[in-house]
């Protein structure tokens, strides 16, 4: 049976930046897979335009992207990693998807009775 020396605060310490690591990798992932949706969404429509039939579910993807893009860079900020114009390169993300960066969804156009 081992015994571990470290005080309890570092040993908090070590737990609380493991988590921030491992939070930091579910957000990079999953802004890596709402970027890929989008990307596949255009080479499947790739024409000179998006039908207008199109519009409403690729800006859906847009905002899926910009909301990941806004829990990653939310997360890096946590852990002291201030600069988001690494993300913006590394991932490749578009201008599109920066400009909705936060922003809420719509509300639901459910009518409560």
């Amino acid at each position: 049976m081992s015994c571990d020396l470290r005080p309890p605060v570092d040993i908090l310490h070590y737990e609380i930046v493991q988590e921030q690591a491992s939070a930091l990798g579910r957000m990079g992932r999953a802004l890596e897979q709402a970027l890929a949706q989008l990307r596949d969404f255009d080479a499947a429509h790739a024409r000179p335009e998006i039908p207008a039939a199109l519009q409403p579910a690729r800006r859906k993807l847009v905002m899926a992207a910009g909301q990941a893009l806004w829990m990653f860079v939310v997360q890096r900020e946590a852990t002291g990693l201030r600069d988001s114009r690494h993300i913006m390169r590394t991932y490749n993300v578009p201008a599109e998807v920066q400009l909705c960066m936060g922003m809420a969804p719509a509300p639901s156009k459910r009518i409560l009775k």
